[in-house]
């Protein structure tokens, strides 16, 4: 598909559409560890990650905040000044992000077990 059309399908789509595209990586430790068979898993508040691009690479943090209609993940302690000197927190595109660490829930443990 073309470039100008993925583009519109993330930035125009329909929320539970564009929910899809905030899923992040799994790290193999804690694949093996929970017997996990996704490579990907939907991002949610607490869960801890790394960040693998960007000036922040290496930093691991908790999840603070996910903008379902930026498609943006916030981490805890990650900040970034603004024009008038005013610390927010920093956004980050899910793709460049890593799950180190899952929180878990009702819905997860579905998933934990490899069905």
């Amino acid at each position: 598909m073309k470039r100008r059309r993925e583009r519109r399908k993330i930035y125009s789509g329909k929320r539970h559409k564009t929910k899809a595209f905030l899923r992040v990586h799994v790290a193999k430790e804690l694949k093996e560890s929970t017997k996990l068979k996704k490579r990907s898993v939907l991002v949610n508040k607490g869960d801890t990650v790394s960040v693998m691009r960007g000036s922040h690479k290496g930093k691991s943090a908790k999840v603070q905040k996910v903008s379902h209609a930026k498609g943006l993940v916030y981490l805890e302690g990650i900040t970034a000044r603004n024009a008038r000197g005013v610390e927010n927190m920093a956004p980050f595109q899910p793709s460049n992000l890593k799950i180190t660490a899952l929180k878990e829930s009702a819905y997860r443990k579905k998933f934990m077990k490899g069905e």
